[in-house]
């Protein structure tokens, strides 16, 4: 049958055909409804899908016994074959056989890499603080005797003239270091290069720990 109905206001009334709308809307069914002898219906529940277990080892391993056929050896390249049978060897190692563990172990993985930058970071450029103070130290000592006797001439303007390379060298050394140590005392050059010798180490050494598995 045709239901048909007219809401206030509108003008032309609404058809609707119940072969269109489906079982539970026939005017049987409309008018069970309005007197209130339709019974209860429940929204049918979904069930959320079955989380994704895919066996990494299964596919990986199909993957390569494709790869002894003769259309998988054309695509593939020999550095290909030796990049998937690492990638099994290290699932194999690490008890990695399902998605959801490769995804927790590559986000530990990215947060351990983002932590090491930043470490290396951070020693490079005290590394480079203290490489710079120590070719400032080396530029003073080698210039200052040239300011010492700009200063026993009285700052002659003829030595000053005969000198002003070195000088400038010298006053550029004298405020690098300044700036560099920040009010603090100069350390020995022992000091300094035993620190640059620790620092490059270190750096070294978070190099390593980035590149390891």
């Amino acid at each position: 049958g045709v239901i048909s109905f007219l809401v206030p206001g509108q003008q032309r009334a609404a058809r609707f055909r119940a072969s269109t709308l489906g079982d539970g809307y026939g005017p049987e069914d409309v008018q069970a409804v309005i007197d209130g002898k339709a019974p209860t219906r429940t929204a049918p529940v979904r069930r959320a899908p079955a989380p994704r277990r895919v066996n990494l080892l299964i596919d990986i391993q199909e993957r390569m016994r494709q790869g002894k056929g003769p259309a998988y050896e054309r695509w593939a390249k020999v550095y290909n074959l030796k990049q998937m049978a690492a990638a099994l060897q290290y699932l194999k190692e690490h008890q990695l056989f399902e998605y959801d563990d490769l995804a927790a172990k590559t986000d530990a993985a990215t947060e351990r890499f983002h932590t090491l930058a930043g470490d290396i970071q951070h020693t490079e450029a005290e590394l480079s603080r203290v490489s710079d103070l120590m070719a400032a130290v080396v530029q003073y000592a080698k210039t200052r005797p040239v300011f010492d006797g700009y200063k026993a001439a009285k700052y002659s303007r003829k030595y000053l003239a005969e000198h002003e390379a070195e000088l400038a060298d010298y006053r550029a050394a004298k405020a690098t270091m300044a700036e560099l140590l920040g009010g603090e005392k100069l350390p020995k050059m022992d000091v300094l290069k035993e620190k640059r010798r620790q620092l490059a180490a270190r750096k070294k050494l978070f190099i390593w720990n980035t590149a390891r598995p």
